[in-house]
């Protein structure tokens, strides 16, 4: 007997995409989870996060973000993937970090209906509105890392903010 999906919603999918899938993108992925975690919407908002290139596949994020990320109270432990196609499919919103992020995942769209799911992750942001990317931490020091965790807490803030009213949540 086949089990029922009826009166099941189908989860809102965010897709969080970096270069290296290691530091930007598992972090607004772990940020995120909290998030919806503290609004208590984890059966209806799905998060996942990827990279546009697959240097890093399989690898845990950076050691740095990861540290960085506790001592705010994050776990950053997604292992890095690769962006692909089907996540078109697969996810509501993409949420980019750069523009170069951006022009990766836009030139893989093959429709109007993908490209409007692109999303650069500053659209969102509230407070930090004066930046127009989240910047790559990877060959900086330990401010870079605060910088983007700063970002990201905000743009994801405002984002979930957006989620709600659309889907009002």
């Amino acid at each position: 007997m086949m089990a029922s999906t009826e009166g099941k919603k189908k989860k809102i999918r965010l897709l969080f995409v970096c270069l290296g899938n290691i530091c930007r993108s598992p972090a607004a992925e772990g940020i995120m989870a909290s998030i919806v975690e503290k609004y208590g919407l984890q059966d209806i908002i799905e998060v996942d996060s990827a990279g546009t290139s697959g240097w890093h596949e399989g690898e845990l994020p950076d050691e740095r973000m990861r540290s960085h990320g506790e001592r705010r109270g994050y776990t950053f432990d997604s292992p890095a993937r690769k962006f692909r196609k089907s996540d078109f499919d697969d996810f509501d919103y993409i949420l980019v970090m750069d523009r170069q992020n951006f022009a990766n995942v836009r030139v893989m769209a093959t429709s109007q209906e993908q490209t409007d799911k692109i999303h650069m992750m500053t659209e969102f942001s509230r407070q930090y509105t004066h930046h127009d990317h989240i910047p790559d931490p990877y060959y900086g020091g330990a401010s870079g890392f605060e910088l983007v965790l700063d970002l990201l807490e905000d743009a994801c803030e405002g984002l979930l903010q957006v989620i709600k009213k659309k889907y009002s949540l």
